[in-house]
């Protein structure tokens, strides 16, 4: 590319990042606005975008790296709501009945956790036993090809669940017995506060691995260059199979904690999918930072959308709104390219 041709390009790039502040600078001038007359768009907004932030977080990144539009993602959400509701029921009631509020404090936790923990397992198996198998034999139509693969793959995990433990939903009426806390106003379910803060903590340490650490380093070298990453001596596959285990280990984490909310049923994850795509397409294809604040962005969407005009637009604006922001910035909010994917 020419010098001339870079100049030339200047000015778009200062339009799109001019867009962008501005989109993102009214976003929160809003928000702020109308917490004054309604506290509780603020407070449902934090709690509902912390969860779709780290549902949209493991969707970018493994489409960033891998460059796989990952369809089976709500179906690890499934199977991280399947595990917590078989994990948590034989302690719910040692917990309910418990006096001992730090026992009924940590009693989700080993249901939250080991479902972590199998969505980590079943992405590292999906991506040995897929993903590498077609890496082995074809790169051609390689985005086309593992669109139809986690397609599949979604058809199978759904009817497995069915077969197995049948239609019936598998929920709770809460994690933690506490009394409604009171912030800003708002009476808000001690679930909805842990939602949160699960959300935010889990964000956090996901930043720091991909910024601080090596291997996250290692993760990042190959979405940018996969050929110079190699050079450098980076295992392609052992970089893959982290990718699709945390991927999946933030579907299943999500689709854990919101058990109370969303019962484990066989087509349980297909609404939060929805929304991580939303975000992910907003934000920019496998950009994992501007996927974090387009969850916050369209969880507040969402929820203007319920209060101001009713609960059955609220996937209808969102679309309209992504559809508006690709006719103005057809990468995304944040304007990130993915690696190879036209060239795929």
């Amino acid at each position: 590319m020419t010098a001339a041709t870079n100049l030339r390009q200047v000015p778009l790039l200062r339009r799109y990042l001019t867009f962008t502040w501005i989109t993102l600078g009214l976003a929160a001038v809003i928000l702020v606005l109308s917490a004054f007359n309604s506290p509780s768009l603020l407070v449902n907004t934090l709690v509902s975008g912390g969860m779709w932030a780290m549902m949209a977080g493991g969707l970018a990144l493994v489409f960033g790296v891998m460059n796989i539009p990952n369809f089976a993602h709500g179906e690890l959400f499934m199977l991280g709501s399947l595990t917590a509701s078989l994990v948590y029921g034989p302690i719910r009631e040692l917990t309910l009945s418990s006096k001992s509020d730090v026992l009924k404090w940590l009693g989700p936790f080993p249901g939250i956790l080991v479902a972590c923990a199998v969505g980590f397992v079943a992405g590292i198996i999906l991506e040995g036993s897929v993903f590498r198998q077609l890496r082995k034999r074809s790169r051609e139509s390689w985005v086309m090809n593992t669109f139809l693969l986690t397609a599949g793959v979604s058809v199978i995990m759904q009817n497995t669940d069915m077969l197995v433990f049948g239609n019936f939903p598998r929920g709770i009426s809460r994690y933690w017995d506490f009394k409604p806390i009171n912030i800003l106003g708002v009476t808000l379910a001690v679930d909805r506060l842990m939602v949160f803060v699960i959300a935010m903590v889990v964000i956090a340490a996901f930043a720091l691995f991909l910024q601080k650490t090596r291997t996250g380093r290692a993760m990042r070298a190959v979405s940018m260059d996969e050929t110079g990453a190699q050079m450098a001596g980076i295992s392609l596959n052992g970089v893959y199979r982290l990718t699709l285990g945390l991927s999946s280990a933030l579907a299943a984490l999500a689709g854990a904690s919101l058990l109370w909310l969303l019962p484990a049923t066989p087509t349980v994850g297909q609404a939060p999918l929805l929304v991580a795509w939303y975000v992910v397409i907003l934000a920019g294809l496998g950009n994992v930072q501007g996927a974090i604040i387009g969850g916050f962005l369209v969880a507040m969407i969402q929820q203007f959308t319920a209060y101001y005009v009713s609960l059955d637009w609220v996937d209808v604006v969102p679309t309209a709104f992504i559809i508006l922001v690709l006719l103005f910035k057809p990468s995304g909010l944040f304007g990130s390219e993915v690696k190879g994917v036209w060239e795929q």
